[in-house]
């Protein structure tokens, strides 16, 4: 109760406060949050159970804890951005106005957090400003603005998504991968099919999640149109998504594939019409052949039937 009557008093003295009053409590306010934020962010077992009422003390300020909050973004240590990040999570609305004018920080680490914590927020209101900054020169910013794009979840963000999925750097097309996830563009399918070749891991990785979450008869059609003249790798983990999908339309696809005459396209045919018909419902095991001299295949297809029989079991 003390701590609450303290925060009260201290927010109406900065309301009211000029001049070297209100110089004197903003000091005030800044040596208190200091010393929450201290218990906030400890590691020591002696503070554990302290973390969280303190971290619930410094939110409980409100805005104007915010300015000295986004100074602490400066930090080197994780666990102290995990803190600020937390506790601009509890004061939520209110704290964005101050996050985006600092959008225009020369300091692009602080932009970064400020638009991971923006992320968290998920208040639209900060769509427009982190649009703003999606192609600002530090490729960590783009990152950040485009993974927190998706996490508001706004549509207006589409064409900032759509041009981070061209980014130079893996790490910022990944982002813009969840994000169109995350949002739901569909004009991004036909691109995230040219991803599923993408030269970052995580790029091609979570475009199949993507994938798997946007409209299934667009991607289908989207996957069926790279299998024999778009990108070698793209055609082989097109395969893979079609045998998540499971639909008619996407196994009839794998019954053609899996009579290729590339091995490992055959491979990746083979296990996905596996995946997606594992009772044969629709008779195409019998397009399944087992190359005695591949022995990848053979040991491909093994392992797939040992892991259906292991869940029937």
């Amino acid at each position: 109760m003390k701590n609450v009557i303290l925060i009260g008093i201290l927010i109406a003295l900065i309301v009211t406060g000029t001049g070297p009053e209100l110089s004197a409590q903003v000091s005030r306010l800044e040596k208190k949050i200091d010393s929450l934020f201290i218990i906030a962010s400890s590691g020591e077992v002696t503070h554990r159970d302290q973390n969280e009422p303190a971290m619930d003390s410094i939110a409980a300020l409100g805005q104007p804890a915010v300015p000295f909050l986004i100074e602490k973004f400066s930090t080197k240590s994780a666990r102290e951005r995990w803190t600020v990040i937390w506790i601009l999570q509890r004061i939520g609305s209110p704290a964005v106005p101050d996050l985006v004018r600092a959008l225009d920080r020369a300091d692009a680490l602080i932009v970064q957090r400020v638009c991971w914590a923006l992320g968290d927020i998920k208040d639209s209101a900060a769509v427009e400003p982190l649009m703003n900054i999606a192609n600002h020169a530090d490729w960590q910013v783009r990152g950040q603005s485009v993974r927190a794009l998706g996490r508001i979840r706004h549509s207006l963000a589409t064409p900032v998504i759509m041009t981070a999925l061209e980014d130079t750097v893996g790490q910022v097309r990944k982002s813009a991968v969840v994000a169109a996830r995350q949002v739901g563009v569909a004009e991004s399918i036909p691109r995230l099919v040219q991803m599923l070749s993408d030269s970052f891991y995580g790029a091609r990785l979570e475009a199949v999640e993507s994938l798997m979450a946007l409209d299934t008869p667009q991607v289908i059609a989207a996957i069926a149109d790279v299998l024999d003249a778009g990108p070698y790798q793209a055609g082989n983990l097109g395969c893979d998504v079609l045998g998540r999908l499971a639909t008619d339309a996407a196994v009839d696809i794998l019954a053609e594939q899996v009579r290729a005459d590339d091995p490992v396209r055959r491979g990746h045919a083979a296990v996905a019409l596996l995946t997606a018909d594992p009772e044969d419902n629709c008779g195409y095991h019998r397009f399944i052949t087992v190359d005695d001299t591949d022995r990848i295949l053979q040991l491909k297809l093994e392992s797939v039937r040992a892991m259906q029989d292991d869940e029937q079991r």
